[in-house]
């Protein structure tokens, strides 16, 4: 195995100001972040390493919400993070990831958002069932792959942004 990674967490002063951004002050967001928890593998043969929900998440069916996991991951410059749900929560409640899968560019760390990892996730149950995720249980599983470039590629732009910072018009 190749080790061509390392988690770590954003600053409080990040996770806050995301969090604020979208849901307004919270008196106990300090501990919340205190108790974060890095990204981990189950078993010595899992691809996925878990990431963990920082807070109880609670969705009806058709509920969706932006979960902010308080992790950036730092990697070699050819590999890219890839997040998918937990296979038991789309398997049993249909939770989706909004973007379907989720890609974490190896440069997206240095970002001005410091690389924080994000996730909007949908409770898309036909059944009728409640999800519920209890703070520090796992929702959503990273998969490092490593990736290619065509041989003429000439791309040098830098980054310095979020979700959707990299788009360009031709």
């Amino acid at each position: 195995m190749k080790r061509i990674g390392k988690f770590h967490k954003v600053s409080f002063q990040r996770f806050r100001e995301d969090w604020e951004n979208a849901y307004g002050s919270r008196e106990d967001l300090e501990v919340i972040y205190r108790k974060i928890q890095l990204p981990q593998r189950a078993t010595k043969g899992s691809a996925g390493y878990d990431f963990y929900a920082p807070v109880d998440i609670v969705l009806q069916p058709g509920e969706g919400t932006k979960v902010f996991t308080g992790i950036r991951v730092e990697m070699d410059e050819s590999w890219v993070l890839t997040c998918y749900p937990r296979s038991g929560l789309g398997f049993k409640y249909r939770m989706q990831l909004d973007n379907t899968v989720g890609v974490i560019d190896s440069d997206y760390f240095y970002s001005d958002n410091e690389g924080h990892i994000q996730a909007k996730i949908t409770n898309d149950s036909r059944e009728g069932k409640t999800l519920t995720i209890a703070a520090g249980t796992g929702f959503m599983q990273g998969i490092f792959l490593e990736y290619g470039i065509t041989v003429d590629d000439d791309a040098s732009g830098i980054r310095n942004g979020g979700l959707g910072s990299t788009t360009f018009s031709q």
